[in-house]
Order: C-alpha cells, then sequence, then structure tokens
C-alpha cells in the first residue's frame, strides 16, 4: 500500500466508533479501520476544519479518478438501504474517514483490489453545522 495520508477525527466519532468496534469479530477490515484510528490526528468536534469527513458527512469522491460518487458516511445503524450511504465498515467507508477534500488514498476494495479513492468535496459535516448528536 503506498503511503498514508495523514487523517483528523474527532473525540466523538472516536469514541463511537471504539465503542462499535468492541462488538465486531474480527476481519482485515476491522483492523484497518481500528489502525486509521490509531493514526489519526484526534480533535475536540468543535475545531473539526470543515474541509475533513466525519462520521455521517455527505461526501463526493471519484475512485480511480473515473467514476464520481455522492454518499454519506454512516454507522451500520444507520444503513436502511439507501443508495446514498456507505457504511463506515465498508472497505471504502473507513478509508473515507478523516481525509480532506483533495486527499486520495489507495485502499484495497470489497475483491482486495486497490482502489484509489480521491475526496472532491465535503457537502455536509455534521460539525460544520453545529450537530454533535448524529
Amino acid at each position: 500500500m503506498a503511503q498514508l495520508p495523514p487523517i483528523t477525527i474527532s473525540t466523538l466519532d472516536l469514541a463511537r466508533l471504539e465503542a462499535l468496534l468492541e462488538n465486531q469479530p474480527d476481519s482485515p477490515a476491522i483492523r484497518r479501520l481500528e489502525d486509521e484510528l490509531d493514526r489519526a490526528r484526534v480533535v475536540a468536534p468543535s475545531d473539526m476544519p470543515d474541509n475533513i469527513v466525519t462520521m455521517n458527512s455527505t461526501i463526493r469522491f471519484t475512485m480511480a479518478g473515473d467514476e464520481t460518487f455522492t454518499k454519506t458516511l454512516c454507522y451500520p445503524r444507520d444503513m436502511d438501504g439507501a443508495k446514498d450511504k456507505i457504511s463506515v465498515l465498508a472497505p471504502i467507508g473507513s478509508a473515507l474517514l478523516g481525509l480532506a477534500v483533495g486527499q486520495s488514498i489507495e485502499w484495497p476494495g470489497p475483491n482486495g483490489k486497490m482502489l484509489q479513492v480521491t475526496i472532491t468535496a465535503v457537502d455536509y459535516q455534521p460539525e460544520r453545522a453545529g450537530d454533535y448528536q448524529s
């Protein structure tokens, strides 16, 4: 895997994700998310830069520079089958967390093939909207 870009997460997202991970069976995807949390710069929700992908953010990103997607990064409990949501436990979901607009990351996709994901916009971020309950 290429060198990983720096990421930033909030103290609130970190606490919620650590609680979520306590109840997950071990898997490569879970270990990758745990590694991401371990390497992240952690800030208070009120100090979160507005161009960072946080939990419940709606973001636009490209994969392999081709197709553009708009998705909301969700906790598994919030997945309701809507095509505009992606779980943080999905391979690409954990790759998106903490990235800033303009950053790219290479990450193993569902089939193990490496994918390049680039953040193009954060259309909605709960912290920017003052919503610390999501």
